[in-house]
């Protein structure tokens, strides 16, 4: 199904001012942004306009009442200029499923991945060049109703901004085993991507920084023993030969790059399993010698090679390399560029018609 998308482009790019050997992160916005409106129980006029502030009444919805969920995406290009996407069929596909959580209407899966294609076909000159940067895009959506009371709104606007990144770890990174503060619980929204999960992140982040950590590693909020996930990825363990990461239960996220790294790992030969793991046991696996690497999973980290977890007043050493870790961002990396073959068909390449 094609959409009806009107495009109103700047006169002048702002793409001429940018370095991007020196992108400031999570800063710099490209000239355009996608937006579509929800009223009357549907969607209506997509559109793709410059870049701009958006009009939002004191009472709207998602101000009071956290009615907000959001996406993470990069769009790369490969070695004749195409721009690609990494799979945004299933981005698509969990942001509805966020949207059910949280009481908001589906956006149309077509429409989602055609309002993408058109936003990085205007935008592909702000593409960065350089190994491992790329477009990050941020599709969101919220609740701008104005109403004070406790309902589901009846307006929304889903939106598209995009914004050049570079790489977002270049060292090995430490986390810190979180006790006394929760991500989420079964049954509560820990699943959904909903803005609200990482507002409450934010402050046993900045702790756990404080301490000369670099994410926080999430324990499950009854017995603070299961390991969920790191602030902004999933995780990944090598035990004895053999890779574990935690089993989704309601309060992980449906990571992208987890089921991708999944299947890269098992095409490569390595078992893996998906399974409740506790901090004792990545601790014993330590001691003993068994635990060989491990590293966290996300569209904005890629792959985060993990050196140590902080526990209480202990240190867990996981590994001074990460050899599989490294494989396989190569490979996701060489996929997203078109330098590896894609046997899985995860990218979507931008027609040049559109370009």
């Amino acid at each position: 199904m094609k959409h009806n998308i009107s495009i109103k482009k700047v006169e002048k790019s702002k793409v001429e001012d940018l370095d991007f050997n020196n992108i400031p992160l999570g800063r710099t916005f490209t000239d355009h942004m996608f937006i579509c409106d929800y009223e009357n129980g549907q969607w209506q006029n997509p559109r793709i306009e410059p870049l701009h502030l958006i009009p939002t009444h004191p009472a709207a919805m998602a101000l009071h009442y956290g009615q907000a969920i959001f996406e993470g995406m990069k769009a790369t290009v490969d070695a004749e200029g195409t721009p690609m996407l990494f799979r945004p069929q299933k981005n698509a596909a969990r942001l509805n499923s966020s949207a059910d959580r949280m009481g908001m209407p589906n956006f149309p899966e077509e429409l989602f991945v055609e309002g993408l294609k058109q936003l990085v076909a205007v935008e592909q000159a702000w593409i960065p060049p350089q190994e491992g940067s790329a477009l990050y895009l941020r599709p969101f959506m919220y609740a701008d109703e104005p109403f004070i009371g406790m309902r589901a709104a009846t307006s929304f606007k889903f939106i598209i901004i995009a914004s050049p990144s570079g790489p977002f770890f270049t060292k090995r990174i430490k986390l810190y085993a979180e006790t006394k503060y929760i991500r989420a619980a079964e049954g509560g929204t820990g699943e959904a991507k909903a803005a609200g999960n990482y507002a409450a992140a934010i402050r046993p982040t900045e702790l756990a920084k404080a301490k000369g950590y670099d994410q926080v590693l999430w324990l499950d909020a009854v017995e603070h023993k299961y390991i969920q996930e790191v602030g902004t990825m999933n995780i990944f363990f090598k035990i004895d030969e053999k890779f574990v990461t935690p089993k989704r239960d309601g309060a992980i996220l449906d990571g992208i790059t987890r089921m991708s790294v999944i299947a890269l790992l098992r095409h490569k030969g390595f078992e893996v399993t998906e399974r409740p793991i506790t901090i004792d046991e990545i601790k014993e696996a330590s001691n003993n010698g068994t635990l060989e690497e491990a590293f966290g999973t996300g569209t904005a980290v890629g792959i985060a090679y993990i050196q140590d977890i902080g526990f209480g007043d202990e240190t867990i050493h996981v590994s001074n390399k990460s050899p599989v870790g490294l494989d396989i961002n190569n490979t996701l990396n060489g996929i997203k560029t078109g330098k590896t073959k894609d046997i899985f068909n995860w990218i979507v390449k931008i027609e040049k018609e559109l370009v």
